[in-house]
């Protein structure tokens, strides 16, 4: 029996072997089955964000009338731009600020300075901010600070704020003065017509002082913090939301939200949890006792330009349309942000240079701009499930009814697939995809009509297919 087996499994590997020098290659995957169903909901999306601080906001501002437009459209457009619904500003802490000069103890008037005549104030966001609401319709501002004025620190504490638990300062308590110095702020902007509807205190708070700007506020010493901010914003009769903590990643996250959760007065202050993606993308949900969770700011680490689609470099396309799915599907992440947008850096990082007049898009950008142009604010991630095939699929009910599915190909070869789309208030319809990869950029197909709810499409290997399905 033993010897009739072994010359069985020969005699089938050396078929096998004929098969494989005489058998082309397969061009495409058997056809899998996609579902959607508008019946399981997950998450509600706020948006999709970008920051143009540290003067990068000047740099579009000092564009010509053509290129200025071409910067701007490529931001926020929803037509033939990423349509980023979100738009991340640094609050200055130093001679830009609003409070550029010590009021000499944290009980002096502080000499407050605007000057929002000026279309660089706030190093030329408040223009940008202006901009996009105006022209774009934008109305969701994440202002965050990323640090306080100097005078209001302790350097040999690692920057720590003057007054929070474990950091004292000769010059006396500064906590309801950094307060009351982020709420005028905010106020600043409301007179220029531009309310932030989020607020930030603090930037990567575990990282303290160093090259790039942040400060040391340990959990304790946030929530201690949040406890004297959120009543000053509550009296200042705006609608903007405290934010925590803007971590530098998810895995530093739930010990700022279990500290907040404990002490009841920043509990009641935070609105939106976030955190930063460069410790790893974010994989799993952090449990915030229902508050929405932002990545609210996540790059390049390193700093380097690479515009390529798919060549296995952590900058590259497909591998940012890779984090933007996970973080959506497997964190449930109600908003997801890239750094700079734009930017003029030597070693960019951004999803756009520019250098002179001339913006170069990065795949990166078509990446993002597959969710962001079609996913709009206030959607919710419905149910949407793959049969296999390489595809990962995520799906999405918009306010104006429509539907999208984002389909991402892992594998190589082309995969068709029969989308089946139920209990989403759609039978019958239009589906148009838009292809990104290698040689496509946000590119819309041709058509396919939803018929009975349901529609057959194939989605090229190592390529990101977004599909809008409209009544």
């Amino acid at each position: 029996m033993l010897r009739t087996t072994r010359r069985t499994r020969l005699l089938a590997a050396a078929i096998a072997g004929l098969a494989t020098m005489f058998t082309l290659p397969a061009t495409a995957n058997a056809a899998t089955a996609v579902s959607v169903n508008g019946a399981t909901t997950y998450q509600r999306i706020d948006g999709f964000g970008v920051s143009e601080s540290f003067n990068m906001a000047n740099a579009i501002r000092g564009l010509s009338g053509s290129a200025q437009k071409q910067a701007l459209d490529l931001l926020f457009s929803t037509s033939n731009g990423a349509g980023f619904s979100i738009v991340r500003n640094d609050i200055p802490s130093g001679s830009d600020s609003i409070e550029p000069r010590s009021p000499g103890s944290p009980s002096a008037t502080p000499q407050y300075v605007w000057n929002p005549s000026n279309g660089g104030t706030e190093d030329g966001q408040l223009w940008l901010a202006q901009q996009a609401k105006n022209s774009y319709g934008v109305t969701n501002f994440y202002n965050n600070a990323w640090e306080p004025p100097s005078f209001m620190t302790n350097s040999a504490q690692r920057g720590g704020l003057c007054g929070v638990p474990g950091v004292s300062c000769s010059s006396g308590d500064w906590r309801q003065a950094y307060a009351n110095y982020l709420v005028q702020d905010a106020k600043f902007w409301a007179s220029a017509g531009i309310t932030p509807s989020t607020l930030g205190f603090v930037n990567e708070p575990a990282t303290g002082t160093g090259g790039f700007g942040s400060m040391l506020f340990t959990p304790a010493q946030a929530a201690n913090f949040l406890s004297v901010l959120g009543p000053t914003l509550r009296s200042s009769g705006l609608s903007t939301k405290i934010t925590c903590c803007d971590t530098l990643g998810f895995n530093q996250l739930p010990s700022y939200v279990s500290a907040v959760q404990g002490n009841s007065a920043a509990n009641s202050a935070v609105g939106v949890f976030t955190s930063h993606g460069y410790s790893g993308a974010p994989t799993t949900p952090v449990s915030t006792g229902g508050r929405p969770v932002w990545e609210s700011e996540w790059s390049i680490n390193g700093n380097q330009w690479d515009g390529a689609w798919d060549d296995g470099n952590q900058a590259d396309g497909f591998n940012w349309a890779q984090h933007v799915q996970t973080g959506l599907t497997d964190a449930n992440l109600n908003a997801f942000f890239y750094f700079w947008g734009i930017s003029t850096t030597s070693h960019d990082s951004s999803l756009i240079g520019l250098r002179g007049s001339t913006l170069t898009p990065a795949k990166r950008y078509y990446s993002l701009a597959n969710y962001s142009r079609f996913i709009r604010p206030g959607a919710t991630r419905i149910g949407a499930t793959s049969g296999g095939g390489g595809l990962e699929v995520s799906a999405y009910k918009n306010p104006d009814g429509s539907v999208i599915v984002v389909a991402l190909n892992s594998g190589t070869s082309s995969t068709s697939a029969a989308y089946t789309v139920a209990n989403a208030g759609l039978t019958g319809g239009t589906v148009t995809p838009f292809l990104t990869n290698g040689s496509s950029n946000i590119a819309a197909q041709s058509s396919i009509p939803l018929s009975n709810g349901a529609f057959t499409a194939t989605v090229p290997g190592r390529s990101l297919v977004t599909y809008r399905i409209t009544p």
